[in-house]
């Protein structure tokens, strides 16, 4: 059995309990601007399946001389992706990657033992005001994937899967749902995707997963019974039938989950790891500041700043 803190053999089953088993209000946080809401982790749930970071990036709209300017910065025992509905972003990483991040396409960032990536919008030919909004989520690594090399790889919107009818939309962006498979190899099972649904539609949750779980990005859903409106995310108790259905303005929703890891992970900044010893030999790794031979280099073209440790 993988670990789930939610697998309880003394919790109440069948009609004792809702469908529902954990809802979440994302924490906002202003970022001069443009705001992020932050569902994972939460206090009540560390993960969903292997996801254990969840960001809502804006809306937002950037004016030319405006947007987002992170530094570089290290993350190890992870995987990133962010997923745009509007707007660029530009991607550098320590493995020498440039890669400007997209609407609808997969932008996947295997940390693994260690990598340095910047995000930011410095396009200077723009000279329009920006819409920006999407998604950064983190996929927790199996131990076994924990020190492997890191790895970028990029799949484009029209390389995913796609399927449409009666109402509603679906694009497969990570792993296997639906009778899909996505492109990009994951290192455990999961799923995630971006699902657009007319007023009245609805679409079952995948029932093949051991953990799954639903963002409201726009709009609002029902789901047994209940509505639940733009910016909550419902995690579903393990093996129960699911659907959902949009509301009078229809939905945009993230579904995601998959298979649970083998064990707890400690998360300290941009540091996810099974034990803290891996957090700390990263920390010390990165305030060394030995790019040249230590552990973490900086992004080619860009590697004069970065994001110092922090303090705590």
């Amino acid at each position: 059995m993988s670990w789930n803190p939610a697998l309880d053999p003394h919790c109440p089953t069948g009609d004792e309990v809702d469908a529902i088993d954990t809802v979440i209000v994302p924490r906002a946080r202003d970022l001069g601007g443009f705001e992020v809401r932050r569902a994972l982790p939460a206090p009540r749930r560390q993960m969903v399946g292997p996801f254990i970071f969840f960001d809502q990036m804006g809306p937002a709209e950037f004016l030319p001389t405006q947007g987002l300017d992170v530094r570089p910065h290290p993350h190890i025992g992870l995987a990133t992706i962010s997923y745009l509905y509007r707007g660029r972003m530009h991607h550098r990483d320590s493995l020498g990657t440039d890669a400007w991040i997209e609407p609808g396409a997969v932008n996947w960032m295997v940390a693994g033992h260690g990598i340095t990536h910047s995000e930011r919008i410095d396009d200077a030919t723009r000279t329009d005001p920006m819409p920006f909004f999407g998604i950064q989520t983190w996929v927790a690594l199996p131990k076994d994937h924990e020190d492997r090399p890191a790895e970028f790889v990029h799949a484009a919107k029209d390389a995913l899967p796609f399927l449409e009818g009666e109402g509603k939309s679906l694009r497969l962006i990570l792993g296997h749902g639906w009778g899909e498979r996505a492109p990009v190899e994951t290192p455990s099972e999961m799923f995630y995707a971006d699902v657009v649904l007319q007023p009245g539609a609805a679409i079952p949750m995948p029932d093949n997963h051991e953990d799954r779980g639903a963002y409201v990005v726009e709009g609002s859903a029902e789901v047994a019974g209940q509505t639940f409106d733009a910016g909550r995310m419902m995690v579903f108790r393990p093996g129960d039938a699911i659907s959902l259905r949009a509301g009078p303005q229809g939905a945009r929703l993230m579904l995601l989950g998959g298979a649970t890891l083998e064990g707890p992970r400690y998360i300290w900044w941009n540091f996810v790891a099974s034990s803290r010893e891996r957090i700390e030999e990263a920390k010390e790794a990165w305030r060394a500041e030995d790019w040249a031979h230590g552990r973490f280099h900086l992004p080619p073209g860009d590697d004069k700043e970065f994001i110092p440790l922090p303090p705590r």
